[in-house]
């Protein structure tokens, strides 16, 4: 199962995993999936908290083809930059300070490799 993984960072865990797995589930129901995605436990540095939103590929792929052309419209060049923008956009509307990245391209980017 392919799994999109977004670092999440975050001044305020509970809140911000609450806020992020209702929307999550919010997608789930529409889409009639079950345990799609899953949210780690945090490491706590320098006054914010880290942790992983891990999704299943094939919810988003559903989310996307459910959403039509208002998912292609979403910044992005593939689906799961798009998904990002998505929940990004989510997130802001609830006035969070969070910030979202996808997990292996932060990964890559940190040797310098693109």
């Amino acid at each position: 199962m392919q799994r999109l993984n977004i670092n999440i960072s975050a001044t305020d865990y509970e809140k911000t995993s609450n806020e992020i797995k209702t929307e999550l589930n919010l997608v789930e129901k529409a889409i009639h999936g079950k345990n799609d995605f899953a949210v780690t436990d945090y490491e706590f540095t320098f006054g914010w908290y880290f942790y992983v939103v891990s999704i299943n590929l094939e919810m988003i792929k559903k989310f996307a083809e459910q959403l039509g052309t208002d998912y292609d419209k979403l910044a992005g060049k593939n689906i799961e930059k798009k998904f990002l923008s998505w929940l990004t956009n989510k997130m802001k509307s609830k006035n969070l300070k969070i910030k979202l990245a996808i997990k292996e391209e932060m990964e890559s980017s940190k040797f310098g490799i693109f």
